[in-house]
């Protein structure tokens, strides 16, 4: 029996692409299911200091469920950094204007707070819409419990 720990080298990672469709689906359910899978916990041969995550793309965002009150009493802050620039909007306005941004920004904080998770949020893909163009890569569908 070997004693060993065994480690994923960086450049001999296989990244199978999975596709998640969100329609109906709570944000945060959503976004801890794809955080796994970005992070590679889902694999065997998870290596924390390797991006051995897979490849995501979520689809139908433009759908996703916010419970309770939160597309109405949520709130998305920006800053330009000039004076009166703090631009305010609700969950509700940002999911109708730009539902990628509101998945995007739910799955990075979950993401660890390192140079990695940059590098494992540039393997997400957010659509809109059911349409995507990533049908040529044979996504597998990831089932979201």
């Amino acid at each position: 029996m070997r004693r060993e720990t065994t480690y994923l080298m960086p450049g001999r990672v296989q990244k199978p692409w999975r596709v998640i469709d969100a329609a109906g689906i709570p944000l945060g359910r959503l976004a801890a299911e794809v955080a796994v899978v970005l992070m590679g916990k889902h694999r065997p041969e998870y290596t924390p200091f390797v991006d051995c995550g897979d490849k995501v793309v979520v689809i139908n965002a433009k759908q996703i469920e916010l419970t309770g009150n939160k597309g109405a009493n949520r709130l998305k802050m920006r800053y330009s950094g000039y004076p009166g620039g703090l631009r305010v909007q609700t969950y509700g306005q940002v999911r109708e204007t730009k539902p990628d941004l509101l998945v995007s920004d739910a799955v990075r904080r979950m993401l660890p707070k390192n140079r990695l998770a940059r590098v494992m949020l540039s393997n997400l893909e957010v659509y809109p819409t059911e349409v995507h163009p990533h049908a040529n890569k044979n996504p597998q569908e990831l089932k979201v419990s």
